[in-house]
């Protein structure tokens, strides 16, 4: 009687693969507001789809030569903007920092990110609501962004960028426009953009003066002429129909083009957006380097992937697979503090806890990175803040570095599809490498 009972508890709590519990929450706390959900970070499902982790690299042993590591060179330079541009960006390594706004990002933040992307000899993006004096004087290469919204566009500000990143959408979010809910819009922020002292800031889904490829060539002439034909012109995407979106990229005279898959990252978005648009990064990267190739301009564009970038081995895959440098965003964060188990009572007053903390478009971080609090800000020491950022930058850069090395490349940019295996038929379909075992690409 007592085994019955307890099976016939077990069958009771049985769980519904269809409507687990997080589902049953969303489903009820939309059915209370009649509202959709808003939450920042990226997609938090459990992955469903390939990714870098479905690629291994195929070091030297007989075929090849290793290099040795402490006594051979392997050089991390990366050029970006040689298409039309009179200066291009010169880096010592290639992973960037992505565009976060000043306004998603605190002061502290943003300053922080730039000192440490100086020191490492790196880049970092303004994003959206213009530029932050105090960011382009902590940076050494300083890329500005121009999106839809417009806000806190300034011509000066402009010409005193390194280059312009025309963006038409991001990975987390495609097809829509900024979102910056009141809680940030603080007195400040507002002046910078132009906006009611906290009011939620929702920007426009396509630019004002543009509405297709042909149109965009002209806005690319603005710009260059803008600031005189001096620094590259990047063109930035949420990947989707990548294939095509990049020739018309490349066709409308970018010098780099940028797709951000979509496992990247955002300060705030409609949850659905994260999780069912876009096409993920692994699948992005190889269609853009397709694109290129298919036009004749593979390797005179410049191509840039992000979106869900962790370390130096998803770095260096990306640019095996076709990429000339990586943006990381999410992972610079998480450097700043994110996510840390610091100040916990603030997080469990979120709802929340360390290392599952997605509540960035809050305003209440309590690491004083996504807020525009006055008093969480000061949480953040910027000086401590930017040397782990470059400690992370290095570290990734020193990760890339060996596993070139170890496939015999003296250089970071030979690597090459041909130093891979897949490890699932996904992945082989995707990349076309055989699959691990076999001489096989599965898909052809």
């Amino acid at each position: 009687m007592e085994s019955l009972a307890g099976g016939a508890l077990k069958d009771l709590l049985q769980a519904s693969g269809t409507f687990q519990p997080a589902v049953i929450e969303d489903i009820q706390a939309k059915a209370a507001s009649g509202l959709y959900r808003i939450r920042g970070w990226g997609t938090l499902r459990e992955r469903r789809w390939a990714t870098f982790d479905d690629l291994t690299f195929l070091p030297c042993s007989l075929t090849r030569i290793p290099l040795e590591g402490y006594r051979e060179k392997c050089s991390t330079k990366t050029v970006l903007g040689k298409r039309f541009a009179r200066k291009p960006i010169e880096l010592d390594i290639p992973v960037m920092i992505t565009g976060m706004s000043w306004g998603a990002l605190s002061y502290n933040a943003k300053v922080a990110l730039a000192r440490g992307a100086r020191t490492a000899g790196s880049s970092n993006t303004t994003g959206d609501g213009g530029m932050l004096m105090a960011e382009r004087e902590n940076s050494r290469t300083l890329i500005y962004e121009v999106l839809p919204s417009r806000y806190g566009i300034n011509i000066h500000h402009m010409r005193m960028a390194d280059a312009i990143e025309l963006t038409i959408g991001q990975g987390a979010k495609p097809g829509t426009g900024g979102l910056l809910l009141g809680s940030k819009v603080s007195d400040v922020i507002a002046k910078q953009r132009d906006l009611p002292v906290g009011v939620d800031q929702r920007s426009p889904a396509r630019h004002p003066d543009f509405l297709g490829p042909d149109d965009m060539i002209i806005k690319v002439e603005e710009l260059r002429e803008a600031t005189d034909w001096q620094v590259p012109i990047f063109i930035k995407m949420g990947a989707s129909r990548v294939f095509d979106d990049v020739k018309l990229a490349a066709k409308a005279g970018a010098d780099v083009i940028v797709v951000d898959g979509m496992e990247g990252g955002t300060g705030a978005s409609p949850a659905i957006l994260q999780e069912h648009t876009g096409i993920p990064t692994l699948a992005a990267v190889c269609e853009a380097r397709a694109a290129l190739e298919d036009i004749g301009l593979y390797g005179e564009v410049q191509l840039i992937i992000a979106g869900g970038i962790r370390d130096g081995v998803d770095a260096a895959k990306a640019i095996a697979l076709g990429a000339d440098a990586v943006y990381i965003g999410t992972a610079a964060l998480i450097a700043l503090n994110c996510n840390r188990p610091l100040y916990v009572e603030d997080y469990q007053q979120l709802g929340t806890e360390p290392h599952h903390c997605h509540h960035c478009h809050t305003g209440r971080c309590p690491v004083g990175i996504t807020t525009q609090d006055p008093e969480l800000m000061k949480r953040l020491d910027m000086d401590e803040g930017a040397e782990r950022v470059a400690n992370l930058l290095r570290a990734m850069t020193l990760e890339i570095q060996m596993l070139a090395r170890a496939c015999g490349k003296s250089d970071i940019h030979h690597l090459e599809p041909e130093d891979m295996a897949a490890l699932s038929m996904e992945a082989s379909a995707i990349c076309g490498i055989p699959l691990a075992g076999t001489r096989k690409v599965f898909g052809r």
